[in-house]
């Protein structure tokens, strides 16, 4: 026998979700299931574009609660409700995705009651979207909770322990967040190397979206105006 043919091949288990074929819920439950990754995306593209300081301090809480949720894995070592094939070999307890989207539902339910209340707006408009973000956020946390149970990746054991353990987790890491990191956050961003990879600080700013467009719009006629002076001479 050759070589190559007695080598095992194992495919990339990372975004491989079963469910059971023509059960169209299932499969909803599947694709939201992967939330988590898009989360993920939506953080790099946000540090690489952004480059705030809270944002980075987010994804750091969320890769230490993904990382707390490996250790207690390992610890309880407790296998899943149904024996999966041989690419699922981790313990079920408690769930990484429960774990992972009240981490991040809880944490962005804070920030909007605490962190966003010094907006000092009360327009309906902007109570309207606080609702449903909050609402949202819940939400897509709930279903992909039970998706997990759905589709026997996890007992409701460890998805009610995986989901606790995010919110208390979220609530520390946004205490720490608020209460000792942010006071840091105008130091840091004097350091050379938060110049150099260009990182800032926008804690201070009750609607960043709103300052920059103005921002913008004001600089845009500032040049557009200097532009027909020069044109002009």
């Amino acid at each position: 026998m050759s070589t190559e043919s007695a080598e095992k091949w194992v495919p990339l288990s990372l975004t491989l979700v079963e469910y059971p074929e023509g059960d169209y819920l299932g499969k909803l439950l599947a694709l939201f299931s992967l939330i988590p990754f898009a989360i993920l995306a939506g953080f790099a593209a946000l540090i690489l574009f952004r480059r705030d300081l809270h944002t980075i301090t987010f994804f750091i809480g969320t890769a230490a609660n993904e990382l707390l949720n490996l250790i207690l894995k390992h610890t309880i070592c407790e296998a899943r409700p149904m024996a999966r094939n041989s690419l699922y070999t981790e313990y079920g307890m408690p769930s990484s995705h429960s774990q992972f989207m009240w981490f991040f539902a809880t944490y962005c339910v804070l920030f909007v009651l605490i962190r966003l209340h010094h907006m000092n707006n009360s327009s309906t408009l902007e109570s309207f979207w606080k609702l449903g973000l909050v609402f949202g956020c819940i939400s897509l946390a709930i279903i992909v909770a039970c998706g997990r149970v759905y589709l026997h990746y996890h007992s409701w054991k460890q998805v009610l322990v995986g989901s606790s353990v995010g919110i208390v987790f979220a609530i520390f890491w946004f205490a720490m967040t608020h209460l000792v990191f942010s006071p840091l956050f105008p130091t840091i961003v004097t350091w050379k190397i938060s110049e150099l990879l260009l990182i800032r600080d926008t804690t201070l700013i009750p609607n960043i979206m709103w300052f920059e467009y103005t921002n913008t719009r004001q600089e845009a006629r500032a040049r557009g105006r200097k532009l027909v002076t020069m044109k002009s001479q």
